[in-house]
């Protein structure tokens, strides 16, 4: 009974193991670390449970940790896919579409993609000195270089400042006081003269070319859900968002 246990506990673990890898389309080396950090606790519970191991030790720093997860995880969750590494984001994004589940978004200076089941931004730069660089691997200075190269193009400053805002809530605090980035990009929200284009859209929202009526209203749906204003999300995408749901209903 005590070996049937620890061998039931395992194929519990990694069960649940592969859901979360599933839910979350975690990449291999993600994989490998959440592997292992279960493996640990498993081993500690099977101690516990062989009575090698005082539980009175553990009792503190595991209610801690249980405590930290219970009130964190679902920020875990989403900070998982912006740690995926960069050759495949890369690779991801060189591709003509976005994929399922992601939605592009390009302009000048950017090309964005967001993650329809985690609200997670990521993207690269497409001109200027930090061209082909990563966002997730600038720093907030060099986010506020890129701002000020940007700021005359009313959508790519709007797609940085969304950006920003999700990843560096306090950036305007880090700011210079002679460049006004979030004034520049209010003053322009309500001038947006960009055409919105069949393939643009279908980019927006993540979907294919054969998406019928209830598919561009449940894309919209899920997108509104992570990138509503009243929810932490992006004026600028929330607009744009709506921009492509109307065009494609239009021509549908």
């Amino acid at each position: 009974m005590r070996l049937l246990a620890p061998l039931l506990l395992a194929v519990l673990a990694y069960w649940g193991l592969r859901r979360i890898s599933q839910r979350y389309s975690l990449s291999a080396r993600q994989f490998k670390w959440l592997a292992g950090m279960a493996a640990a606790l498993l081993i500690i519970l099977v101690l516990i449970v062989m009575g090698r191991l005082p539980l009175q030790a553990l009792a503190a720093p595991f209610l801690f940790l249980l405590t930290f997860l219970l009130r964190n995880g679902h920020w875990l969750m989403r900070i998982l896919p912006m740690l995926r590494p960069k050759y495949q984001s890369q690779s991801s994004s060189q591709g003509g579409s976005a994929g399922p589940g992601v939605s592009a978004i390009k302009t000048s200076w950017l090309a964005m993609e967001l993650t329809h089941s985690t609200g997670a931004m990521d993207g690269e730069v497409q001109d200027g000195q930090f061209a082909g660089t990563r966002l997730s691997d600038m720093s907030l200075d060099e986010l506020l270089i890129l701002a000020r190269e940007c700021r005359q193009d009313a959508d790519s400053i709007q797609l940085l400042e969304a950006y920003l805002d999700r990843m560096f809530p306090d950036w305007r605090a880090h700011a210079e006081a002679d460049v006004d980035t979030e004034g520049s990009g209010r003053s322009r929200s309500g001038g947006n003269d960009s055409l919105m284009t069949e393939a643009l859209a279908l980019e927006i929202l993540g979907l294919g070319g054969d998406a019928s009526r209830e598919d561009i209203t449940a894309a919209h749906r899920r997108l509104m859900q992570k990138m509503h204003p009243d929810r932490g999300g992006s004026d600028y995408l929330a607009q744009r968002i709506n921009q492509a749901r109307d065009f494609l209903l239009r021509n549908a």
